[in-house]
């Protein structure tokens, strides 16, 4: 995974675990991961872009998001989703505002069927 994908996949996580408030188990996730992948700077990055302004943050995140996933293969839009989707469910259930996030993005990615299609199984 190259340093551009760590802080996609951090930046993505970060920001709709934030969405409605980030809980510890959300952050230990975020820890594991980005130990898992090598990636706590990319962690580090993240929070830092969430904390310069948190109420703007997702849609900050959403612009940046935009211009580098866009020219992501149709697979990995979906597999980013999929992750983000998958993340939420630790918890055991995905809220209203989090799965709002989620489908704007996916809508944005052109993947908005696919992220259905995930919800529904």
């Amino acid at each position: 995974m190259t340093e551009e994908e760590k802080k996609v996949y951090m930046l993505l996580k970060s920001v709709i675990f934030h969405y409605h408030g980030l809980d510890d188990l959300e952050r230990q996730d975020l820890e594991d991961t980005s130990k898992r992948l090598d990636a706590v700077n990319a962690l580090a990055w993240s929070l830092d872009f969430i904390a310069k302004d948190y109420i703007t943050a997702f849609e900050r995140a959403r612009t940046y998001l935009n211009e580098i996933i866009g020219d992501y293969p149709r697979q990995k839009r979906v597999e980013l989703i999929n992750m983000v989707w998958d993340a939420n469910n630790l918890k055991g259930y995905v809220t209203e505002m989090e799965a709002t996030a989620m489908l704007k993005l996916a809508k944005d990615w052109g993947v908005e069927n696919e992220l259905v299609v995930l919800v529904t199984r």
